[in-house]
């Protein structure tokens, strides 16, 4: 083996423009070993090993070297013991809701403002807590989805906090595959994320038959429509998957995991159809957002619209009808005729822009993430991306800037 020792590195002569390093000085003729160096350590690991403490260094420029900053996040407006128990508020709470839920759902009730890999990381660290804890319970579907269910004691940690909740392990245990369910609860979490009043199905027959008596009947749902198959036509209620209470009126999401049937698709045809109508609660429908979890059952939805387009676009924009224009791929306008009356006492038809479609993927990937470097799945599609809850169409104004709900 060879003894000779390794001659001196000079620095480099753009000094000015790297982080400064202090070299100690070793006397001539001592061994680096009695020294306490290590003879492995290289300029580059001094480097990494001195950057968080910068020391003096007189540079040709004499300039002073910047000091390393750490972002502290949000604790440095809240302790990290209140964030820890905000966190784990928000995720029990958003538990007895949804009585189950997954880890990309506390990722999107706690963690919103961040990319999508540090609100994962965030989240799984949360569940982990959690789970220790006896707070929330781990499951495993038929179709390998690790869910959570609330544990009696997660209730009783809720009631000490002033939350009336309820145990849900039983059912969670229960459920098969609850892949619809988890998804349109997502899609609430998304709206409730950009600051929008967001509901579920079930929440949704809740409000509308709040305070009915027994034996009235109940109000199934916001919109009656007329489909027609061949020659027969049926008038029926629709009923969205979810909700999303905006502005200008409401938007009703269709979570489509599965192929639609004739009769799903006569539906759905019919809901687009409605768009600029008036609903039960007094809003107008203004966007109807179809997330498909697969390239073909999106396809089966662009066929849908096609067809739209084919029947209604070559006839006159008459008062009832509606005419549809792709503006971006899988985002249509919906344009109708609005009386307005002149000052004469005529009316006249009006081209309105009465709302929009939307048709994507469900962004079914996420939760199959890995923070290692074993995953394989893409990172895309968050909010920070304009896909959540929907995209955000050129006409309409840009989604709000996302803030955190731990503040």
């Amino acid at each position: 083996m060879s003894k000779n020792t390794r001659e001196p590195k000079d620095l480099p002569s753009d000094t000015a423009t790297r982080t400064p390093v202090a070299f100690a000085s070793v006397p001539q003729g001592t061994d680096a070993h009695a020294q306490g160096a290590h003879p492995d350590v290289t300029e580059a690991d001094t480097t990494r090993s001195t950057v968080a403490q910068p020391c003096s260094v007189d540079s040709p420029a004499g300039d002073a070297p910047a000091s390393t900053i750490v972002d502290r996040g949000l604790s440095k407006v809240r302790s990290t013991k209140h964030l820890k128990d905000a966190i784990w508020l928000k995720a029990l709470r958003t538990a007895n809701r949804f009585r189950v839920i997954r880890t990309v759902d506390v990722a999107l009730a706690c963690f919103a403002e961040r990319p999508y890999k540090a609100a994962l990381t965030a989240a799984q660290r949360a569940m982990r807590g959690l789970v220790a804890s006896d707070l929330l319970r781990r499951y495993r579907t038929n179709r390998f989805q690790t869910v959570y269910g609330l544990t009696q004691r997660g209730v009783d940690w809720l009631g000490e906090a002033g939350v009336d909740a309820a145990s849900s392990v039983r059912r969670v245990s229960d459920m098969s595959n609850p892949e619809h369910r988890l998804w349109t609860q997502f899609l609430v979490l998304a709206c409730e994320a950009r600051g929008l009043t967001a509901l579920t199905e079930q929440e949704l027959l809740r409000e509308l038959n709040k305070g009915a008596k027994l034996g009235d009947p109940l109000v199934q749902g916001l919109l009656k429509v007329t489909t027609e198959r061949g020659k027969r036509a049926a008038t029926i209620t629709l009923r969205p998957d979810a909700i999303g209470r905006e502005a200008d009126g409401t938007t009703f999401f269709e979570c489509d995991i599965s192929k639609r049937g004739n009769d799903r698709e006569a539906s759905l045809e019919a809901e687009i159809m409605a768009i600029g109508r008036k609903l039960l609660d007094g809003s107008f429908l203004r966007r109807v957002v179809v997330m498909c979890k697969t390239e073909r059952i999106r396809k089966r939805a662009l066929a849908a619209v096609a067809r739209l387009i084919a029947l209604n676009n070559p006839k006159v924009l008459a008062s009832g009808r509606r005419h549809l224009r792709e503006v971006e791929a899988g985002v249509y306008e919906v344009w109708c005729a609005a009386s307005e009356e002149l000052r004469d006492g005529r009316v006249q038809l009006v081209d309105t822009l009465a709302g929009h479609v939307i048709i994507q993927l469900l962004p079914v990937w996420l939760p199959k993430v890995r923070i290692d470097s074993s995953n394989t799945h893409s990172l895309e599609g968050w909010l920070e991306e304009n896909y959540l809850p929907y995209r955000r169409p050129a006409s309409l104004a840009v989604w709000k800037p996302l803030k955190s709900p731990l503040l």
